[in-house]
């Protein structure tokens, strides 16, 4: 029996034989990069080291004038007596001392401290994000006459 040596046909007709075809086929695909690289018209030269950064380096913008004088914004209102003659903060600061007699057992589910707790940390946090953006605004002109 003689033996053949039978090529198979491939991609680019190249053959599994051993054996190199003669002529170089050059194959691109819409998945190879280009040899142009695109550019990016939201980069700046030399922004941030020759990065590109969406935020600010300090996107917080931190200032201790909010948190001072949006905790005294908070306290003022909340210490006002106007829950049966007491105030939220003191009805607040009342269900610590009871809870912390008691210490190592936890605050019940059914305690008022989680009330208490809850209205007084979301009434400060709400006054603390309206103070960021209103002091902020205000320093970077966001509002204008």
């Amino acid at each position: 029996m003689a033996a053949t040596m039978s090529s198979v046909v491939g991609l680019a007709s190249s053959s599994l034989s051993g054996v190199s075809s003669p002529k170089k086929t050059c194959l691109s695909s819409g998945f190879l990069r280009s040899p142009v690289t695109a550019r990016n018209p939201l980069r700046v030269a030399q922004a941030s080291g020759g990065r590109f950064t969406c935020f600010q380096r300090d996107w917080l913008r931190r200032d201790l004038n909010v948190i001072g004088f949006g905790l005294i914004g908070w306290l003022a209102p909340s210490s006002i007596p106007a829950i049966n003659g007491k105030s939220l903060t003191g009805l607040f600061f009342e269900s610590i001392g009871t809870e912390l007699s008691h210490f190592p057992t936890p605050p019940s589910l059914t305690s008022q401290f989680w009330l208490w707790l809850v209205c007084w940390h979301l009434g400060l946090f709400i006054c603390l994000t309206f103070g960021q953006i209103g002091f902020k605004g205000r320093t970077e002109d966001y509002f204008q006459k």
